[in-house]
């Protein structure tokens, strides 16, 4: 007979991260996706870390689940002394605190108060819900579990449906230093665009020969047609890359990013062309504001916004929004027309106007309430979450 072994505590984290998305995906799609798990050990042979690679995804606007779960051996420690710790990762490798709790105790940190909670759909769940989901909130998260001397992390990544859309000031092209940029992008209800983001927008088709700032700090511009104005002719289509460059000193037009809206933009109707003072005027009448330029390609990528008629933004551009392309509307592509800033004053367009939603304070506080419900139940109930994340 062997004699028994006491077994060193051994604390496990199952990080499942997948894509989640508004609408499920095709069963045949499911059925052909191979799982993958990669597992790490330590000498003992116990399980540290167990992973699914993956992401979720929602919008701005949304409800998403961060997943994270773990097990602790043995089986009987006190959850009270276990500690859940949520953290946000940037490029930069600097960590934004989220969310802490050490047994009931709780704390939600900065812009994640009153929009972060504990899922709590079980033993070892450490699952966090990420209530009315922002431009902001997109990025790399850290979940950490940790039991007295013993702790482990997995990461999530949360990925936002949205547009990139390359920006430029009425001063021209390449005036905007980094911050200059930074600020740009959030005047037009935007924020600078990650690497994967206009990795993504380049591999659906956008195409722009004037390079700009990403949010890491890099000046990067996708070329889908390789010509010789635009780095060569001869060169792979692709995503150049100046690298990164001095935030300061430097200057680039911004590569913009940008999610569904809380409202809805439209091309005010009038008998008559306006100047910009008499469009802003128009508009405000009309119980809504003078939409930003993220706005208009939100609702172009959204709402389907199609409209050949050329109209005021808030920054004093004159843009249109064309779906389904046509001779007389500027070309054979799909996409958000530009035609510049001409002087204010000039009477030669239209407006597009953006109306929040009438219910989106009210819709909030209904969310947080049935959220809190929907939680009050789960704690004396072992019933599957609404939003519980799916395996694929």
């Amino acid at each position: 007979m062997f004699s028994k072994q006491p077994r060193p505590l051994a604390f496990v984290v199952f990080i499942l991260t997948y894509a989640l998305s508004v609408t499920s995906l095709p069963a045949d799609i499911e059925k052909g996706r191979r799982k993958v798990v990669h597992v790490l050990e330590d000498d003992t042979g116990a399980v540290i870390v167990q992973t699914a690679p993956g992401k979720v995804v929602t919008h701005r606007g949304g409800s998403i689940t961060l997943p994270c779960r773990y097990h602790h051996e043995p089986e009987n420690t006190d959850p009270a002394r276990i500690r859940i710790k949520w953290t946000k990762v940037t490029d930069a490798l600097q960590f934004e605190d989220v969310f802490v709790a050490l047994g009931r105790q709780q704390r939600v940190f900065g812009s994640y108060k009153g929009r972060v909670f504990l899922e709590q759909a079980g033993p070892g769940d450490a699952s966090v819900i990420i209530q009315n989901v922002t431009l902001e909130d997109y990025g790399r998260y850290e979940c950490e579990v940790t039991n007295d001397m013993e702790d482990d992390t997995g990461f999530v990544n949360l990925d936002l449906e949205g547009v990139v859309f390359p920006y430029y000031p009425r001063e021209g092209r390449y005036k905007l230093n980094y911050h200059e940029a930074e600020d740009a992008c959030k005047q037009q209800d935007a924020i600078l665009a990650s690497h994967a983001q206009l990795h993504k927008a380049w591999l659906e088709g956008l195409d722009w020969c004037n390079a700009g700032w990403l949010e890491d700090g890099s000046v990067q511009y996708p070329i889908s047609h390789p010509r010789d104005q635009c780095g060569r002719k001869d060169t792979p289509a692709g995503v150049r890359n100046y690298g990164y460059r001095h935030k300061e000193d430097e200057r680039y037009d911004g590569f913009c990013f940008t999610s569904k809206l809380n409202g809805k933009v439209y091309f005010l109707k009038r008998f008559k062309k306006v100047n910009y003072a008499e469009a802003t005027k128009a508009c405000i009448r009309d119980g809504s504001l003078v939409a930003k330029v993220g706005q208009l390609y939100a609702a172009w990528k959204f709402q389907l916004l199609d409209r050949c008629e050329a109209g005021w933004l808030e920054d004093g551009s004159i843009r249109y929004p064309i779906v389904n392309p046509r001779s007389r509307c500027g070309g054979s592509q799909p996409g958000v027309r530009h035609l510049g800033f001409p002087d204010k004053k000039f009477r030669l367009y239209g407006v597009y106007c953006f109306r929040k939603n009438k219910d989106e304070t009210a819709g909030g506080t209904e969310t947080t309430k049935s959220l809190s419900n929907s939680l009050t139940r789960r704690n004396s109930s072992n019933s599957i979450p609404v939003n519980a994340t799916r395996v694929i």
